[in-house]
């Protein structure tokens, strides 16, 4: 497997490096939702058409990973499904749409994965449970009022490509994610039980930020994957990463 990024998640990836000789996982470019450069973005684009002509010349399928956040699929208590009609009205969103398109119509076999916020090892100190855990041990969490946030962790997306790969699944958009957006409120209550800290929590009121996408479509594929769904998958992360940060 060829890998192009040198993040988080293509670290991760390097457990499954030697397998599936035939594809490109696309894991660079931005990864901030609040990203509004036009320039940032224009870079991205050219990575990608880059990258596809490349696959398309050799033969080789590309995955590309998108985002299940709010900045693509918007708010709301009814599940998205991959087939949702996208109306993103963030520049992330709007991005990352684009690139879909540009993937999609590459004419070479594609895999676009729509990845909801991913956690785990490597990553870096800003990223959402880092940052928390970061905040709680200094005493002071800043809390968005209203925000939600799905984590998957970034060994189950790990098993997502692997997975999907073995089996030869192409030119399809399947979304990885638990299914289950979680106040952020209830991540931070989790980090300070772990470490036996209560932080101050200044309450940042915000516009209310909370997607629900469905992941019927993963556990379709693959059914093994049904552990994302399970209440206790957000202890479980908690339980695995708060320690290594």
């Amino acid at each position: 497997m060829e890998v192009v990024g040198k993040g988080f998640i293509a670290r991760n990836l390097a457990s499954v490096g030697e397998r599936h000789p035939h594809a490109t996982v696309l894991a660079a470019g931005v990864s901030s939702t609040g990203t509004s450069s036009a320039e940032e973005f224009d870079r991205e684009a050219a990575l990608v058409e880059r990258t596809t002509r490349r696959c398309r010349a050799e033969g080789r399928l590309v995955v590309f990973l998108s985002s299940a956040s709010h900045a693509l699929y918007g708010n709301g208590d009814t599940p998205m499904t991959e087939d949702t009609e996208l109306r993103p009205a963030s520049p992330y969103g709007i991005q990352k749409l684009r690139l879909e398109s540009i993937v999609a119509g590459s004419g070479t076999p594609w895999l676009i994965l729509r990845v909801s916020h991913a956690t785990g090892r490597w990553q870096r100190p800003h990223q959402l449970l880092p940052a928390f855990v970061r905040q709680v041990r200094s005493g002071d969490v800043q809390l968005h009022q209203g925000a939600h946030r799905d984590l998957v962790d970034v060994a189950d997306l790990v098993r997502v490509i692997d997975g999907l790969l073995e089996r030869g699944i192409e030119d399809e958009v399947v979304n990885v994610a638990s299914g289950t957006p979680r106040p952020v409120e209830a991540l931070v209550h989790g980090i300070e039980r772990r470490l036996g800290l209560f932080a101050r929590h200044e309450i940042v009121d915000v516009p209310l930020t909370r997607t629900s996408v469905s992941v019927e479509k993963l556990c379709k594929l693959l059914p093994a994957l049904r552990t994302v769904t399970e209440p206790d998958y957000l202890d479980r992360m908690l339980d695995r990463y708060v320690p290594y940060y």
